[in-house]
């Protein structure tokens, strides 16, 4: 099975499940799988996708490892203490595909966001935020040591 198909099938089945919860809605869930940001090869695409260049904030905080041991599962995460935080998605500038993840966050949740990403060598993962539809970012290098895109 191809990479694409997998991804797509995954995404479907989760967010299928969401929809069956009720966490999310079923447009939610066609947003989220639809974007093109995912489809972006470079950091200048993909943060284009996401509304554009955000200014820096202390606001945001990016929740990475320094080092990370194996490059094909990396915990990362983002915070943000901006009031009406509505999106937070994670970009790793070397990564073949930057855009590693986006989160819509509902009104009234606390704007605090974390998973595992694959990194193929060592990068800057920038955290963007969206909130009062104006983009913020934070920066923080992680150093790979095994690489987990292509090795």
């Amino acid at each position: 099975m191809n990479r694409s198909r997998r991804a797509a099938i995954q995404s479907t089945g989760a967010f299928a499940t969401l929809v069956s919860l009720g966490l999310i809605t079923q447009g939610q869930a066609q947003a989220a799988v639809s974007a093109a940001g995912f489809e972006a090869k470079t950091l200048a695409d993909a943060l284009k996708a996401v509304g554009g260049t955000p200014a820096t904030s202390d606001q945001v905080t990016v929740v990475a490892p320094d080092i990370a041991e194996n490059g094909a599962v990396v915990p990362v995460g983002a915070v943000s203490k901006l009031p009406n935080t509505t999106d937070i998605m994670i970009i790793v500038e070397k990564n073949p595909s930057p855009l590693a993840a986006a989160f819509t966050i509902p009104a009234g949740t606390t704007a605090d966001v974390q998973t595992r990403i694959k990194m193929g060598q060592s990068s800057n993962v920038i955290a963007v935020v969206k909130a009062d539809g104006k983009l913020y970012s934070a920066t923080k290098e992680t150093k790979v040591t095994l690489g987990g895109c292509g090795g």
